[in-house]
Order: C-alpha cells, then structure tokens, then sequence
C-alpha cells in the first residue's frame, strides 16, 4: 500500500518498470523522492492530497473514472497512438505527455510541485529615463514597502556598472551571495535555496554585486535567477540599467511592469524617449514617474503625454532623503515622504486583490 504523500512530492502510478525508471530519474533530476502506486492509489486521500500525479499509460484503463482533480499528467511513449487522448479524458488528465522528448518540461513541472509554486511574484522593473534619474532608490523603496507591507520581497541590481543595491541599503558587509557565484547558472535555480543563500537586509533578500571586478551575466543566468525568484511569489523589484542586452532582454521577458523614472527636464524626457522606445518592444506595460521639480514648466501628464506612456505617479522633492540613505536608513523606510506614499499607493494598485500594502 503506497504511504499518503507528504506536502509538495508527487504520486507516480505505473506497473512499466522502465517507464518508472524513468520517472524516477527525472524525479530525481528535480530533487524530488516521489510516491509510487502499482496500482489504483489505496492509502485514503493519496489521489487527491499529491499536489501532481504521473499516471503511465499502462494504468490509465484501470484508473478510468477515477475522481477528477487538477495536476493530472498521462504519460506515454507511442507518439502514433491516438486512443491516448481518449483514455486522458477518461481520468481528466491535464495533458499528455511523451517521453523522452517532454522530460526537461517535466522535470520543472515536478520541481515546481515540490516547491509548492503558486501564483509567480509581480515583477517590477525600474529604469532611469536618464543618469541619476534615480531609479535605484525607486526600486529599493518599492522593495522596502512590500517587505514592510508583510510581502515576501526579493530585490535584484540588475545593472552591474551601478553602485550596489546592497551599498545603497546599507548592507555591502552582510553575508551571502552576490551576482558573481550565481553568473554561470544554468537550467533550473531552486527559488528556496536563492532566498535562503541571498543578504537579508530590512527584511528582503537583495542580490546585487560584490566590489570585485564586473562579470557578465548571461541570459541564461538571469533566466534562471530571475525565473527562481518569481517563483516564491511575493514582489520581485529589478532595478535595470538603461542599455538593452541579451540579459536585460530576458529581464524585461519576465517583468510584469515597468517604470521609467524621468526628471522633468526636456533633455532628460529626450534621453527617456530613447530609452522607452527599446524597452517597449520587450515591454508592454511601461509606465512613467515623473520626477519634480518641475523648473522647466513641465509637469508629470505633459512628461507622459510627450513620451506616449501611461502615467504611474509623481515624486516631489524629499528632503532629508540623501542625509537619510547617508546615516543608514533604507529609502522609503520611514513609512513617510513623497517617496514611501508613492510607493505604498503603486503597490496597492498594482498588487492582486487583497495584497494592500501597510504604511
């Protein structure tokens, strides 16, 4: 009798023994140890409890009315064989997949149940329309708000010829990994081993750089880090450098939203038009925050309207802000000023139902 799975381990149900080698090799390659029936399931609750079950075709006849739920995956070998669809819909499998071409989607759609994914993190990137336009203490504010708003918050610098996130937060000593260990990451990133491993400042995870010399980040590194922090669910808050490369590509691929931080100054609209006119091919959902004062007659709707983008928000003058960062405290931190409202009412909006955010 197969023992009842535990939280977040998947159920195979196969009498083909190489069929179940194989399973249990790709369950393996996901760091999974699974449950496995013979058989229809028999411990009470097992069918339904698994969070996926892996049903070889082989069963499918003997499971046929079984009790329909969600995360039912028919495996099969017989790419010719067009009855399997009819004995998919017989235990209302999800889908139907073959071996061995559907074992890298396999191999993460098992790491997935076993890390208990549910809906991915907003990701929320932020870049300067300009130089010093201030797009890194946008994003450590809007990383710092969420965290405060009792949100799981990853924050990630995504531009390595900037500062340091981790400077700007006051944490360049705090332990744990930084861009370079994780430049070569390829494949599948656990999201919980990211969290745990990251610095941990005003409680968020923050992955920035080290003071070492700049590597490069390949696409397929930030595939794999970004893809493994959305995971975790939460907000995740990018702050992206203005060039478009083949990683900021990929960055802005997973990105849900993005703000274009611009002073209102014309050169400064004229610099952010260049750069909005290369993110918004990647990036649909591409908002503006304008950036007083306002010297040259310019105001937040005219900065939106010359740029054609819809308007986030505005950010008056803070000050204290520069005195604050210096003495230690993180942007937006106080709960107060210009910047933590901005922060608190974007996130409020932009955030599913019911993910309102404390001030």
């Amino acid at each position: 009798m197969p023992r009842a799975p535990r939280a977040g381990v998947p159920l195979i149900v196969t009498e083909d023994e190489d069929l179940l080698d194989d399973l249990l090799r790709l369950c393996a390659a996901a760091g999974v140890e699974p449950v496995v029936s013979y058989g229809p399931p028999t411990s009470p609750g097992s069918w339904e409890a698994a969070p996926l079950v892996l049903v070889g075709d082989d069963r499918s006849a003997a499971l046929r009315g079984v009790q329909r739920r969600s995360g039912v995956l028919l495996i099969g070998r017989d790419l010719d064989d067009q009855d399997v669809w009819r004995r998919a819909v017989g235990i209302g499998a999800d889908h139907v997949l073959f071996l061995p071409d559907a074992e890298a989607w396999l191999v993460d759609r098992i790491a997935d149940a076993a890390e208990g994914v549910g809906e991915p993190a907003l990701t929320i990137g932020v870049v300067g329309g300009r130089g010093g336009a201030g797009a890194s203490t946008l994003a450590c504010a809007l990383a710092v708000t969420a965290a405060r708003g009792g949100r799981r918050t990853m924050l990630i610098d995504g531009d390595p010829l900037g500062g340091g996130l981790d400077v700007l937060l006051g944490g360049e000593r705090s332990a744990g990994l930084r861009w370079p260990d994780l430049a070569e990451s390829q494949g599948r990133v656990s999201s919980g081993a990211l969290e745990e491993s990251l610095p941990r400042l005003h409680d968020l995870s923050v992955l920035s750089w080290d003071r070492g010399d700049s590597v490069v980040i390949t696409p397929e590194a930030m595939r794999s880090v970004l893809g493994a922090a959305r995971r975790r669910g939460g907000v995740v808050v990018v702050d992206l450098p203005r060039r478009v490369d083949d990683s900021v590509v990929e960055a802005l691929s997973q990105t849900d939203i993005g703000l274009l931080v611009v002073p209102a100054e014309l050169r400064a609209v004229a610099a952010a038009d260049r750069v909005a006119s290369r993110i918004g091919m990647i990036l649909p959902d591409l908002r503006v925050v304008a950036r007083g004062p306002y010297p040259s007659g310019l105001d937040d709707h005219e900065i939106a309207r010359l740029l054609g983008l819809r308007l986030a928000g505005e950010l008056p003058p803070e000050n204290g802000l520069l005195e604050a960062v210096n003495g230690g405290k993180p942007p937006g931190g106080n709960g107060r000023g210009p910047l933590a409202r901005f922060c608190t009412a974007f996130l409020a909006e932009a955030l599913p139902s019911g993910g309102s955010v404390a001030v």
